[in-house]
């Protein structure tokens, strides 16, 4: 079984991405299926069994879901494998833009759209800078010039990536994604022993714990303070 990490801003287009490209893949006979992480509520899997397509729905709650993604990533694989699916791709919104759900060994993809704003590819973490595949979507609604600009700019903090725009309403280029997902030697059994491609976010305080009141006092563990001397 392959397993491909999907991650990228909310509303972005992921699941219009990967349904697109599923039917891609199911014209090759291939036997895939997702797992879809969020925080606290979505009906994304209803598409994807309305497509036909097996899913598995995560919901962190009160957790990081990306924190949640990584703490459950392995029975999810064990899932797939059982299944016998051919391909298994986890879906995950990276809420803060900091996290980074991704594997070494696992083939990662960012999903991020030509609405957010050009700066939006300086603002986003490992989430887009350590993926090996960035999707550009929505290209439709703007022009020629602001993709390239755009494209750009994902460059600019990702130069190794492949750099793809796929239209989630018609499909185009979600062939083109496709072929790249699937590979006969990159099979998984197991994501034990494996490592994150960079590390979550050091956090564990007051707040993390269950805190409400605000105040110095009530601050403890991992907490940063800002610089306002001068």
């Amino acid at each position: 079984m392959n397993l491909v990490t999907i991650s990228g801003p909310p509303s972005s287009g992921k699941t219009a991405v990967i349904l697109k490209t599923i039917e891609a893949l199911q014209k090759r006979d291939l036997k895939t299926a997702v797992a879809k992480f969020d925080c606290l509520y979505t009906d994304d899997d209803v598409l994807y069994e309305k497509a036909g397509i097996p899913v598995k729905k995560g919901l962190s709650g009160a957790l990081c879901p990306d924190h949640y993604f990584i703490s459950n990533i392995e029975e999810v694989t064990k899932w797939g494998v059982e299944n016998n699916f051919d391909l298994l791709i986890s879906e995950s919104a990276g809420l803060c833009n900091r996290c980074s759900p991704y594997v070494k060994g696992i083939k990662a993809i960012c999903v991020i759209d030509n609405l957010s704003g050009i700066n939006t590819p300086k603002k986003i973490g490992p989430m887009l800078k350590s993926a090996d595949i960035v999707v550009i979507t929505k290209g439709d609604i703007v022009s020629q010039a602001e993709r390239e600009v755009f494209a750009s700019r994902v460059n600019t903090v990702n130069p190794g990536a492949v750099i793809m725009h796929v239209n989630g309403l018609t499909g185009q280029g979600s062939y083109e994604l496709s072929t790249l997902l699937y590979d006969d030697e990159d099979d998984v059994k197991t994501l034990v022993g494996k490592e994150l491609r960079f590390p979550m976010p050091s956090a564990l305080c007051s707040y993390c714990l269950g805190e409400t009141r605000i105040g110095e006092e009530y601050q403890m563990g991992n907490v940063r303070k800002m610089k306002l001397e001068g």
